[in-house]
């Protein structure tokens, strides 16, 4: 499965709910059944057939737990009887679908590749490589330098030494006002928190300061011990498969981490600028300095 996105060939043709079939499956991925199957066997070590059958099980016990009927649960993995699926789900999970249970619902795969709410994928490597965030943010600061430096050389000798008046940008398109920036820097960890833990995107924006820092309040505690959970489970290269993006995307757990940090980074360092310009006297926001405060406070 070269030349492309294996994960998003995976989400797209085994996953799409219109491809109940293998015949549907590779139809939708351009190729024959035959070839359908060889790729995606010798790509994630399991036939589309089983692997399909597997997450849509999988999805249907997330579903039972958050108060699905057996029936809708049924049928929405793709079973003509409730009778069948009620036999399949037992031989996965050791127990019938009626009966409640406080474990998880992934089911022994030999690819990492589960069932991830609301309509997703996680993709669970068993790796540790390059994807701690701080290890991404080193790399990334030193190939970005590199790569400003050698933007700068188009530049004239006297552009290059010119004095310009910087604005706060974020990569969502433009943020011109501390509103703007405080905003994205709550919305921003609601909305990746949501994804990586499966819950319902935030309802909008917060309309004031009061209510923004209500919200901060509530995120950055549940925020911060993500984080610790997926260090403790050493999952940084493990991967979200996002379908509601169009066309669906592939998330490194460690490069959301590193990303939400570099553009915080910036986004505090900007609005520093901003709050002095309106009059206000905020510190420097300096990682040491916090730290030394921090540390002289609980002394």
């Amino acid at each position: 499965m070269t030349g492309m996105d294996r994960l998003r060939e995976l989400l797209d043709a085994v996953l799409d709910e219109q491809h109940r079939t293998l015949d549907e499956m590779a139809e939708g991925a351009f190729v024959s059944p035959f070839h359908f199957t060889r790729q995606l066997s010798a790509g994630a070590g399991e036939p589309p057939v089983a692997m399909r059958r597997r997450v849509m099980l999988e999805r249907a016990a997330w579903q039972l737990r958050h108060g699905s009927s057996v029936t809708d649960a049924a049928f929405a993995a793709g079973y003509e009887s409730v009778e069948g699926f009620a036999r399949a789900f037992a031989r996965a999970y050791g127990h019938p679908p009626s009966e409640r249970t406080d474990g998880g619902h992934w089911l022994p795969a030999p690819n990492g590749i589960h069932f991830h709410p609301p309509m997703s994928l996680w993709v669970h490597t068993g790796e540790s490589t390059m994807s701690q965030p701080l290890e991404l943010m080193v790399h990334h600061d030193l190939d970005d330098t590199r790569y400003v430096i050698d933007l700068a050389k188009q530049l004239s000798e006297d552009d290059y030494r010119r004095e310009v008046r910087t604005r706060v940008h974020g990569w969502e398109g433009e943020e011109a006002s501390v509103a703007a920036v405080l905003t994205s820097l709550v919305f921003t960890k609601e909305v990746w928190l949501a994804a990586i833990l499966g819950e319902d995107f935030p309802d909008g924006r917060p309309d004031d300061v009061v209510a923004l820092q209500r919200r901060h309040d509530d995120v950055a505690p549940r925020w911060l011990e993500m984080v610790r959970d997926v260090e403790r489970r050493g999952a940084w290269d493990d991967r979200i498969v996002d379908a509601l993006c169009d066309p669906p995307e592939s998330f490194v757990l460690g490069s959301i981490v590193a990303h939400v940090l570099s553009y915080d980074a910036h986004r505090r360092l900007g609005v520093r600028a901003m709050l002095t310009e309106l009059g206000a006297e905020p510190d420097e926001g300096d990682p040491i300095n916090w730290l030394r405060r921090r540390t002289e406070a609980t002394a």
